[in-house]
């Protein structure tokens, strides 16, 4: 089994990586929060230990850039700040535990077997595909065959929720939701707009359409009839 412990303290980074190499652990290790995420990122760990406050990059942010990646690595955040707030900050920032410190190792080593335990369903999925369009989470880059197409911030979010429900109707409200965060319709023509730019990119230079307009109810990433 291989972790990642990402600790800018070095008594705590050397008790770490000293307890968890002795129970059987490979340990990598990193002391700098965008390191730590370059690490995590382009290595396969079973699981990471990380720190909150750490230079270059805070450790929240680092998990919030692994989960929009769609990294699923469990994670067990360490941390002085131990207020139920900054817990269950972490916790719905990405964390999958919370250990507040000091700590004592037993605990921290039982939390960790927890953790992998929960964790063993095989690796996280990094590519969507439908058809012949290809989404690359960790690039953020889309292909239709060998052509790259660019797309916006937003109109790569709209891509993204739509591959996840491809062969689905979506709704407006779903869109709104879970593209825009909007909990309440703003009555402007937002998604007609992002929909419009999207199919021109993906659709427009291809012989078969793949986002639809379904009348009534929404739109549908499938490939044509």
């Amino acid at each position: 089994m291989k972790l990642l412990v990402i600790e800018d303290d070095r008594e705590t980074a050397a008790y770490l990586i000293k307890g968890l190499s002795e129970s059987g652990y490979t340990v990598d290790h990193s002391g700098d929060g965008r390191e730590g995420l370059f690490l995590a990122t382009s290595g396969s760990y079973d699981a990471i230990v990380l720190d909150r406050m750490l230079p270059g990059m805070d450790g929240l942010a680092l998990l919030g850039a692994l989960r929009g990646a769609q990294i699923r690595t469990p994670a067990l955040i360490l941390s002085a700040l131990g207020s139920v707030d900054d817990r269950v900050k972490g916790l719905r920032s990405g964390g999958d535990d919370y250990l507040v410190k000091p700590f004592a190792f037993s605990e921290l080593l039982a939390r960790i077997e927890a953790l992998l335990r929960r964790g063993a369903q095989g690796p996280a999925e990094t590519r969507l595909r439908v058809a012949d369009l290809e989404l690359d989470l960790l690039t953020r880059s889309v292909k239709r065959g060998d052509k790259l197409i660019e797309l916006l911030p937003r109109e790569f979010q709209l891509l993204e929720y739509l591959m996840r429900n491809a062969g689905h109707v979506v709704t407006r409200t779903m869109l709104l939701e879970n593209v825009w965060d909007y909990h309440f319709d703003p009555q402007t023509n937002v998604i007609d707009v992002h929909v419009s730019r999207l199919r021109q990119k993906i659709d427009k230079q291809f012989d078969r359409p793949l986002l639809h307009t379904v009348r009534g109810a929404g739109y549908c990433l499938r490939p044509g009839d």
